[in-house]
Formats: structure tokens, sequence, C-alpha cells
């Protein structure tokens, strides 16, 4: 998909990108749908994880109905444009991917488990899109926090591409690298699939179980409306 002549799917260098503004965009502060903070501080003992699946209105549902997940937002992460909007990062002169905030109790559910969750909601063999939805900014990725999930998530993805070339499916092209700067998307698309329950929802695994925690490589699962 091409915006005014430039190919989207391909990913902006840091010289290309918009330079985007100083003040972060408005949002509220609470979940639309169990009234947690939505944004720092959180709770003391929870913990966070940044993850992108391809359109984050589906994705973000995904974790906000995991049990063990506490709170959950959509922005903006991966990138070089401070702040940016929905239309620049659409524009894919942002290099941001759409992303979700995962904020979670490490004693109701562990950052593997979610990683579980993440390779099995989308298809994470797909490049620069999923999908329909084609750009950088449906790009799949793991943004880690700490030694301890950059481990866990490099593990999960080789356990996971095992998985699907047993499957015969395509190799694993998520993006794995630390977390910079996760930019919170406008108030509208916080939680939208709750304030719009019959909205665009593009989620979908590839039906193969993720063998990371329990399970055996190449497995088949239900699909995203299990």
């Amino acid at each position: 998909m091409a915006l005014f002549g430039r190919d989207t799917s391909r990913m902006v260098t840091v010289d290309e990108a918009l330079p985007g503004r100083p003040t972060p965009l408005a949002v509220p502060e609470a979940h639309f749908v169990n009234g947690h903070r939505i944004v720092p501080p959180f709770p003391d003992g929870l913990q966070t994880a940044v993850v992108g699946m391809g359109c984050f209105w589906g994705a973000e549902r995904t974790f906000w109905r995991t049990p063990g997940v506490w709170s959950t937002a959509v922005g903006y992460a991966g990138g070089f444009t401070e702040n940016p909007t929905y239309e620049e990062v659409c524009s894919g002169l942002t290099g941001h991917t759409e992303a979700v905030l995962v904020v979670f109790d490490p004693d109701e559910i562990g950052f593997e488990t979610l990683l579980r969750v993440f390779w099995e909601g989308h298809d994470p063999t797909q490049g620069m899109r999923q999908g329909n939805d084609r750009g950088t900014q449906y790009r799949s990725a793991v943004y880690w926090a700490g030694e301890e999930q950059r481990v866990q998530a490099e593990t999960s993805a080789a356990a996971y591409g095992e998985a699907l070339r047993l499957a015969r499916r395509g190799p694993v092209t998520t993006e794995i690298a630390p977390l910079g700067t996760f930019y919170w998307a406008e108030g509208y698309h916080q939680q939208y699939l709750a304030k719009v329950p019959n909205g665009y929802c593009n989620t979908g695994g590839t039906g193969v179980s993720c063998p990371v925690g329990s399970g055996v490589p190449g497995e088949r699962v239900p699909g995203p409306g299990r």
C-alpha cells in the first residue's frame, strides 16, 4: 500500500521520519472496561509488557480478556516520531507499529504466558502486514523491558518458529527489540471494541499452538474466537 507514492511497507529511516511534537496526546486515565488506570502510576508489584500484533483494537481486547491482566492501553512503539498521531503512523513516516501496553500481575500470570497469548493471537510470519492490513504499522513486535523479558521473548520466538515449521508455515518475522518509548494513542482508540462492539477486528492466529509453557510443537488449537 502506498501513500503519496511512498511504499508504506518499507521501514522509514530516522532521517526520513516526521518530527512529531513534545506534548503527549490527550488520553483518559481510566480503562473503559474495568476502570483501572491505563497510564502510570500503576499499583506496586504490577509489571508491563508491550507487543504489536496488527491492528491494535482487536489485540487490546485479546489481552484485557486474559486472566491476570490488570489493565491495557493502545499506542505506538518501535519508531522515531515523538508523540505521533494515528494519521502520522498510518503514513508510514514514523516507524512505529500499533502496539498494546499490557499491565499484569506476575503473581497471576507470567510474561511467558502473555507471550503464548501473543503468538497464538496473530500470524507472526507476515512481515509488514497482518492479513489485509499492510504497512509497517502492522508488523509483529515484542518490545522487551529487562533481560528476563528479552530471554523469554527470544526463546519463545524460536520455539514457536519451530512449531510453525512443523506445521509447514513460514518463518517468524517478529521484531524483538528493547522497549524505547511507548506513546499512548488517541483516546478514541483506547478500548475501542468495548465502545464499538461490532467494530473492525482483524485479529486472527495461525491455529498452531505455542509450545512455551505447555503443549506440543505443531499442536492445533481453536481459532481466535475461542
